[in-house]
């Protein structure tokens, strides 16, 4: 019997040489894990030194998720307003780690001693913190929408790619049971020929009844100890209220993502990976309710046309959010009453709808599988469909194993990112209204020059280098 070595690796250097390689090597479990405590923490030394940026809110989400973990030394804490009682949380459960209002400064102050990073800001701020980190060599977890702009995502994927560091975009039921069970029934033709697919967001969000009397931006006091410069980042400027801050940002159209990409991320992202949807040739906005230049609509109807690709048929897709506001459905896919009659299919407020040349499908959102409607042709067909898993790495997990070399990052800004571009254009829609055609390889509007300046606008004044690195 051949003599065992022990191989010993520091944390550090094992995270260097992971990133070096980008996750080509696969490690065993035992090796890069080691053996975790009774309470499913690794030994300090095996962490992962994080930093966060934005840690209120979803971000204070997010921490505890990474925490829990049992895989991370919450290093930095950074949040523009450190005194609100939205970031307290964080801040008590990282006792030991250092705060910041200015993320640049956390990096020039502690580059040396972070391994990846995760940001969870306004969706405006994602990027200049995205792409520092990313220069530096820190992995990163950014929440979704990747970034605000078109123009920024292909940056992102851009530097990601340069970089090889591990990325992953937080819709974390891109980890769950609806990822698998997608992804098992492409490979046996079970789903196919998906010709239509109608998605739905239909609770009310916060900016709804704005739209009628909003004309311009609140004032209200700035809450002490703000970094509001850091705040606005490299969008424009606009007067601070608590329309915008803490958590209605995503109402207003020069700081947020709407309904669409802010729930869009959860509800079609497998449809958009593993139907290779990519980016569409025209979208047009069918229906804009309470219409303004400021904030989101009250409901809208976007349509997008994807081409063929490959042997897959050309596919529309339709976005519907607002309260009430759904898609029409064929009476044939409802469920049958006691009668042998139809009865109304329910269709989910956060969900789709897909429809093949054989069969339609209709589920909700994050890991929620999909079911094949209407239900007496799934009873013909459970026992042939293919199994797939239920228990996989949580996507918190799964960022952090591929970080490791164990995984490989499940919505990777190669993934991630033309999904988000593709919420951008949807955004651009809702913002200007009519119709527009795309040209998916040169990525750029041809026939409305308003729109395809909203593609990629410039940087706020002393930011422009976030777009340079």
């Amino acid at each position: 019997m051949k003599k065992k070595h022990k191989i010993s690796l520091s944390r550090r250097d094992f995270v260097k040489s992971s990133i070096a390689f980008n996750a080509a090597t696969i490690l065993p479990s035992h090796l890069v894990l080691g053996q975790k405590s009774s309470s499913g923490q690794l030994p300090p030394s095996e962490r992962i030194n994080m930093a966060a940026i934005g840690i209120g809110n979803q971000g204070g989400s997010d921490i505890s998720s990474l925490l829990n973990t049992g895989m991370v030394n919450m290093v930095a804490l950074c949040d523009v307003d450190l005194n609100g009682k939205h970031t307290k949380k964080s801040q008590e459960s990282c006792p030991n780690a250092k705060t910041f209002t200015d993320f640049r400064k956390m990096f020039d102050e502690m580059a040396s001693e972070i391994d990846a990073v995760l940001i969870a800001t306004p969706d405006h701020s994602h990027f200049s913190a995205a792409m520092l980190a990313m220069s530096l060599g820190k992995s990163i977890y950014v929440q979704k929408p990747l970034a605000h702009t078109f123009g920024q995502c292909e940056r992102l994927i851009d530097m990601a790619k340069r970089s090889g560091v591990v990325t992953q975009m937080g819709n974390q039921g891109h980890s769950g049971e609806s990822y698998f069970q997608f992804q098992e029934w492409m490979q046996a033709g079970i789903i196919k020929d998906i010709t239509r697919i109608d998605a739905t967001m239909n609770s009310g969000r916060r900016w709804h009844g704005w739209g009628q009397d909003c004309t311009g931006y609140p004032a209200d006091p700035i809450p002490e100890g703000m970094d509001l410069d850091v705040w606005y980042d490299n969008a424009s400027v606009n007067p601070m209220s608590k329309k915008l801050h803490a958590r209605n940002w995503r109402s207003w159209f020069e700081y947020g993502s709407g309904a669409f990409g802010d729930w869009g991320p959860h509800i079609l992202d497998n449809c958009h990976e593993f139907l290779e949807l990519g980016l569409p040739t025209s979208v047009e906005a069918v229906m804009l309710e309470d219409h303004n230049k400021f904030v989101f609509p009250q409901a809208s109807t976007i349509r997008f046309n994807f081409p063929e690709r490959k042997a897959m048929p050309p596919c529309v897709l339709t976005w519907y959010d607002g309260v009430g506001n759904q898609p029409e459905v064929s009476d044939e896919l409802g469920p049958l009453a006691d009668d042998g009659s139809r009865m109304p299919l329910k269709i989910p407020s956060e969900g789709k709808i897909l429809y093949g040349k054989d069969l339609t499908f209709i589920g909700g959102a994050k890991s929620s599988p999909l079911s094949i409607i209407p239900k007496e042709k799934y009873m013909d067909m459970r026992d042939s469909l293919p199994r797939f898993t239920t228990k996989a790495s949580g996507h918190f997990e799964n960022f952090l194993l591929s970080i490791k070399g164990e995984e490989k990052p499940r919505s990777d800004f190669r993934v991630s990112g033309p999904l988000s571009q593709v919420f951008n254009l949807g955004m651009i829609s809702q913002r200007l209204g009519g119709t527009f055609s795309f040209d998916p390889v040169k990525k750029q509007i041809t026939d409305n020059a308003q729109a395809n300046a909203l593609l990629d606008p410039p940087p706020r004044k002393g930011w422009e280098q976030f777009y340079h690195l």
